[in-house]
């Protein structure tokens, strides 16, 4: 079950651990990535806190933490080609895990359906 936030990230839980990454709709409005900066395993995120940075031949872009927790692994094949994120940014561009602090978190945030309908 995917959730999403309003700034364009998704998470995807397995237990305690979510997955988080950039939206396609994120990812078609920053084109071709370029660079990409993620936290260390072992950082705290606050929620709501800049998390990892995502830059393109346009611009860059901060990817804010859509939940608090301890990260617990990072995307190394995405920092080595930061273009795996455009074209896959909800399956092999994941950015990073994340060790959920309240798992109850995740209700905060939407639904599949939602997003589709929010409006972008």
């Amino acid at each position: 079950m995917l959730r999403f936030t309003d700034e364009h990230e998704w998470l995807a839980r397995e237990g305690d651990v979510a997955t988080v990454g950039i939206t396609t709709h994120a990812a078609e409005q920053l084109g071709d990535l370029v660079f990409i900066e993620l936290p260390k395993v072992g950082a705290r995120l606050m929620k709501g806190e800049a998390a990892a940075v995502v830059e393109s031949v346009k611009a860059a872009s901060d990817v804010y933490a859509p939940v608090s927790g301890e990260v617990t692994e990072v995307n190394d094949a995405a920092v080595a080609d930061p273009s795996s994120i455009g074209s896959d940014p909800q399956g092999a561009g994941w950015l990073y895990r994340i060790r959920l602090d309240d798992p109850s978190a995740l209700d905060d945030l939407m639904d599949e359906a939602a997003y589709a309908a929010f409006p972008k």
